[in-house]
């Protein structure tokens, strides 16, 4: 008998048909976005796999009735829709999709900081309003070659933008749980730092790390108050990782120059106080948003699935 895979989102159905042809797959029917939560907390019990979309909830109600359940493949890199310890305690392997979401995220994240320092949108607001003001010490943005480039996670991500920053000649610090290797310290240039030499010294701090417990608004007012006067923030991680109300008063007060943000605290609504911020480029969570990328990270959620059932890798979050 085949595996059974329930899917919760109705995209990609040929691609995920193509790559599961060795299961019996359930999507939503044509027409439908996606299962409701109620829906699946129907079914759940008859299903072997379940392909969920980031912002699914599989919590410890829908474990306990996932009798059959030996795989969740999330659509994401995050999962904090998951409860992984009650998954564990079940028995179940919980999958993400890291590797497609790296080189969209990086370049989104050097994307925000060329367009904050630059003035980028600040200027196509004022050009099209016709405020533009001409003059040899007009409209002056900051470079970023010669800048130092602190950046707080150097996973995946943080490497990437690494690469990235090194080719407009940015000088790199960062501040990582556990420090690079000497190969990959020298590879990226980078030299490893605490988190208060990388807050004062960097011209720019990019927020590259994982939202636990312990990186909880690790970006607070403290932090931001050893920020040089004329540094930028770029945040394309997690929004809870920066004290937003911090945020917008040293933004406010000029305690820092600008912010380049892809992600909020609150459940990715962007607040009025930010938006009143000129200088500020917010954009709506699109780090991964790329039609590639968008395409691989159903590949490789389908693919995570296969090879779980038939001996392949699979990109784990817990060690089951």
């Amino acid at each position: 008998m085949k595996p059974k895979v329930l899917i919760t989102y109705n995209i990609f159905g040929e691609l995920y048909r193509e790559i599961l042809k060795e299961f019996e797959v359930t999507m939503p029917p044509l027409g439908v976005e996606s299962f409701t939560y109620d829906e699946v907390l129907d079914v759940i019990g008859d299903y072997d796999a379940l392909l969920s979309m980031w912002n699914f909830p599989v919590d410890k109600r829908l474990l306990d009735a996932a009798h059959k359940l030996k795989i969740v493949a999330n659509f994401a890199v995050g999962y904090d829709n998951i409860d992984v310890v009650e998954a564990t305690t079940h028995g179940v392997t919980i999958a993400n999709t890291p590797d497609p979401v790296t080189a969209p995220t990086a370049d989104i994240a050097v994307g925000l900081m060329i367009d904050v320092m630059r003035g980028i949108t600040s200027f196509d607001k004022l050009q099209r309003k016709g405020n533009y003001v001409k003059g040899i010490m007009k409209n002056l943005g900051t470079s970023l070659s010669g800048k130092r480039l602190g950046i707080l996670g150097m996973g995946r991500i943080g490497k990437a933008v690494a690469k990235r920053a090194l080719s407009f000649g940015m000088e790199i610090v960062y501040n990582n749980r556990n420090r690079l290797t000497v190969a990959d310290e020298q590879e990226y240039l980078a030299r490893y730092v605490g988190l208060d030499e990388l807050f004062s010294t960097a011209d720019v701090v990019s927020i590259n790390a994982p939202l636990t417990p312990e990186t909880f608004h690790i970006v607070d007012a403290a932090r931001l108050a050893q920020m040089k006067p004329s540094a930028f923030l770029i945040n394309t991680a997690r929004g809870p990782l920066v004290d937003e109300k911090a945020l917008v008063e040293a933004l406010r007060g000029g305690t820092i120059a600008g912010a380049g943000l892809d992600v909020y605290e609150f459940n990715d609504a962007v607040t009025d106080e930010l938006l009143a911020l000129d200088n500020t480029v917010l954009t709506p969570h699109i780090g991964t948003q790329t039609v590639d990328g968008r395409r691989e990270m159903a590949q490789f959620a389908a693919t995570n699935i296969v090879n779980f059932f038939f001996g392949g890798r699979v990109a784990r979050v817990n060690n089951i």
